[in-house]
């Protein structure tokens, strides 16, 4: 355990930060998941606003969100 004030924050806050890109990332494949068992375009939005969300968080690169939507679109339109 952290003896310094300054680190016990900074672990504080490990913790707060950690559990909050969890829920982020728990929506994410909630998202998913439901995209996947209904690929339709109100599914399809939830699921690119979510990969949207993590980008500005910065849990995921934008290169990767882009990738993934454009992925998830191909397969809305193929169900269509």
């Amino acid at each position: 355990m952290p003896i310094i004030k300054s680190a016990k924050k900074a672990a504080r806050q490990a913790v707060k930060r950690t559990e909050h890109n969890q829920e982020i990332k728990r929506a994410i494949k909630s998202a998913l998941k439901e995209f996947k068992a209904k690929p339709d375009a109100k599914n399809l939005s939830k699921l690119q606003s979510e990969y949207d969300k993590a980008v500005k968080k910065d849990l995921m690169k934008k290169n990767t969100a882009s990738r993934r939507k454009a992925a998830a679109a191909k397969i809305a339109k193929a169900a269509k």
